[in-house]
């Protein structure tokens, strides 16, 4: 550092010097990126000014600092590179930017203008240097620096070149700069007009689509276009389990370890503490390490490594939360958190609409549901508060109903096919708490077996072919009151274990959800068939016989209450004529005899059918019974001859005189009082098969 100063400006001549400052023109009008244009100065200056570095300082107006934007050298330098600030008052530049003259430094051992920055350009290497001002007509641009590690005295003519050249360079920084700002504010109006356009299309799918499912996928492909992601999220808040559940969830690159309907604790999990504290959350990877809930370890484990969680707040009630998900690191930063802000109080207010609509949709299904089997119980036309008889059996039943109609156990109800097993039910229903909450019946033996689940439980939309829409099943109608559950010997064995758990545990799902639905309800069972020894058959589960068999009550069939029947006969007649407008008086006592001593394999709704029979073909004030048809009732069995035989008969002189039609107005089933589906089961027991 201690060479003699060698002015090297004067060695150039002026023609070399006039021929840089042609190139120097020719470089700027070649380069608009300010990087390329000063490493291509610095080689062809280099032919008429000797220089170790080349710098570009420009002034900051918003800090109001001077700040280092490129340093051209081979050299390497100490704390000192692109992106250094200075204050105006403590650098060269600063004063060359003040002062708009050139800063000259000859040797900086004998430098004492500028103390605090002396020691930095000492330990760089730094011995003379000459600061330019860069200025155009419309503005102060920042300095120009020519440096070199040798003690230099700058000429005049050398610094009055210099000044052309930073003139040049002057008008160049200047126009960069102007072109930088211009696509820099492009790019800004660019995504501002992408997010204004976000937040209109999310509007628009908040006033068109109450679908939440809809609904997410909308906005999450609208986010995608300005919020890098991977994963879109919508859990909600439900009280009835203190929990939140995922309601959508838009994840294509995910494993599928989250999933729809999937549960959320709000402790340790990071919805639950952007629901519970009403607070934005952005995480990164470490930061998610803090939550240990398990969705949470389901996010890490699909390779999550940025989150943005978002609550879900409206008309100051927390609903539940938004969450944006990244496969990146920090992928998500404060313009993205100021979107989603105004995004998630659009979506807030779909989700509050969207639950309103819903709450909405099975209200009105279950009262839709309600006013059907209430038309269907007014249609059947029956007294349920009147049960005929005084017989001791009838009375011992009546009195087990009173005894278990106040509790809420199960009861079943066995008996033969038409003994009233399902006006008893009512009864056990009407006396109990109860009464003024639905009453549901359900003929298992009625509902195909594909379909018997869907109409007990219920299904959701799209869980098997033909499920168009949300069914609510006979169990959620029945919530708060009583189910009966007619035929239950019918039901098959692959659906028993489900009947046992909402039996035991009050709680069901409906075909194709995993939402756990709970219900308060009392069921009643009633079955025409030996459960014990379908048990033993192992066509009846053992766990479900003995829930059923809590309160066991045993219907008499009408062949032990000989004593009731007149009192029957008198019922039906009335009942029957009064809705015909007939006028029956009289019922003649031979006739009265003759009901007596027919068993009635049918039992009360065989005697019914024979009355309202009875009533149609009675033109005056007299009931004409067509005995004829009871006439195998009648005569006298051999004593060998079996109850199960006797009725076998009965069925089949039924089926030879309607010429085997089951079903009908016509059919075998009227005329014996019973259901086509009973008669059927009846024949498979009695092994009775038509001849070809």
């Amino acid at each position: 550092m201690s060479e003699a100063p060698i002015p090297a400006a004067t060695s150039a001549s002026p023609e070399a010097r006039h021929q840089a400052l042609l190139e120097v023109a020719e470089a700027i009008a070649q380069h608009r990126d300010l990087g390329e244009l000063f490493h291509e100065l610095a080689e062809r200056l280099h032919r008429v000014v000797e220089f170790d570095y080349l710098n570009l300082i420009l002034y900051d107006p918003k800090r109001n600092v001077m700040r280092l934007h490129i340093l051209e050298s081979e050299r390497n330098f100490r704390r000192y590179g692109p992106g250094s600030e200075f204050s105006i008052g403590e650098t060269p530049s600063g004063w060359v930017w003040e002062s708009q003259k050139p800063y000259l430094l000859d040797d900086i051992e004998k430098e004492t203008r500028i103390p605090t920055i002396v020691q930095t350009l000492r330990d760089n290497g730094v011995r003379s240097f000459c600061a330019l001002a860069l200025t155009t007509a419309q503005r102060r641009v920042g300095v120009m620096s020519f440096g070199r590690g040798v003690q230099h005295t700058h000429t005049d003519a050398e610094v009055a070149f210099l000044q052309q050249v930073a003139r040049q360079v002057a008008v160049a920084v200047d126009n960069a700069l102007n072109f930088e700002s211009a696509q820099a504010y492009q790019r800004q109006l660019a995504r501002e007009r992408d997010r204004l356009r976000v937040l209109l299309e999310v509007n628009n799918a908040v006033v068109s689509k109450l679908d939440l499912h809809s609904l997410l996928g909308a906005i999450s492909a609208s986010l995608r276009r300005v919020i890098h992601h991977e994963y879109t999220s919508l859990a909600v808040f439900d009280p009835s389990t203190g929990n939140m559940r995922v309601l959508a969830l838009d994840f294509p690159q995910g494993k599928g370890l989250m999933r729809e309907d999937l549960i959320v604790q709000l402790d340790g999990s990071i919805t639950g503490k952007a629901f519970q504290t009403r607070q934005s959350l952005v995480l990164d990877r470490n930061a998610m390490e803090e939550f240990d809930s398990p969705t949470s370890r389901l996010l890490r484990a699909e390779g999550v490594r940025s989150v943005l969680c978002m609550p879900l707040i409206t008309h100051d009630r927390a609903l539940g939360a938004l969450t944006l998900a990244s496969l990146r690191d920090s992928a998500f930063q404060q313009d993205d958190v100021d979107l989603l802000a105004q995004v998630v109080s659009q979506v807030a207010i779909a989700v509050e609409n969207a639950l309103a609509f819903q709450e909405i949709a099975e209200l009105k299904n279950k009262l839709a549901q309600e006013k059907l089997y209430l038309e269907d119980e007014i249609r059947s036309e029956m007294n349920f508060d009147e049960i005929i008889g005084e017989c001791a059996s009838l009375r011992a039943v009546l009195k087990q109903v009173e005894t278990v109609a106040p509790t809420a156990s199960t009861v079943l109800i066995t008996g033969e096919t038409g003994t009233g097993k399902e006006l008893i039910a009512r009864a056990i229903h009407n006396l109990s708490p109860r009464r003024e909450r639905t009453f549901v019946k359900v003929n298992c033996a009625a509902i195909p077996t594909g379909l018997l689940e869907s109409e007990l439980f219920g299904h959701e939309r799209g869980a098997f072919t033909g499920a168009i829409a949300q069914r609510i099943g006979r169990f959620e109608l029945a919530n708060g009151g009583t189910i009966f559950l007619d035929e239950i010997g019918d039901i098959p064995l692959e659906l028993q274990p489900k009947l046992l758990r909402v039996l035991q545990e009050q709680e069901f799902e409906r075909l194709g959800s995993t939402h756990t639905t709970h219900v308060d309800v009392r069921l009643v069972a009633a079955t025409n068939r030996n459960l014990a020894q379908m048990v033993a058959e192992r066509t009846f589960r053992t766990d479900l016989y003995y829930r059923l068999r809590v309160f066991p009550i045993i219907m008499p069939p009408l062949r032990e209450r000989h004593g009731d029947i007149p009192s029957l006969v008198r019922y039906f007649v009335e009942k029957h004529a009064r809705r015909m407008n007939r006028a029956v008086e009289t019922i003649p006592a031979e006739t009265l005899e003759r009901l007596i001593q027919y068993p009635w394999p049918g039992n009360i709704r065989e005697l019914e059918n024979l009355i309202e029979r009875a009533v149609i073909v009675s033109p005056g004030p007299v009931l004409r019974v067509p005995l004829s048809e009871l006439r195998s009732g009648v005569e006298p069995l051999d004593e060998a001859q079996t109850l199960r035989a006797a009725e076998r008969e009965h069925i089949l002189k039924a089926l030879e005189a309607t010429k085997w039609v089951l079903a009908g107005p016509r059919g075998a089933a009227v005329r014996l009082g019973m259901k086509r589906t009973t008669l059927q089961s009846k024949m498979r027991k009695l092994r009775i098969e038509r001849q070809k």
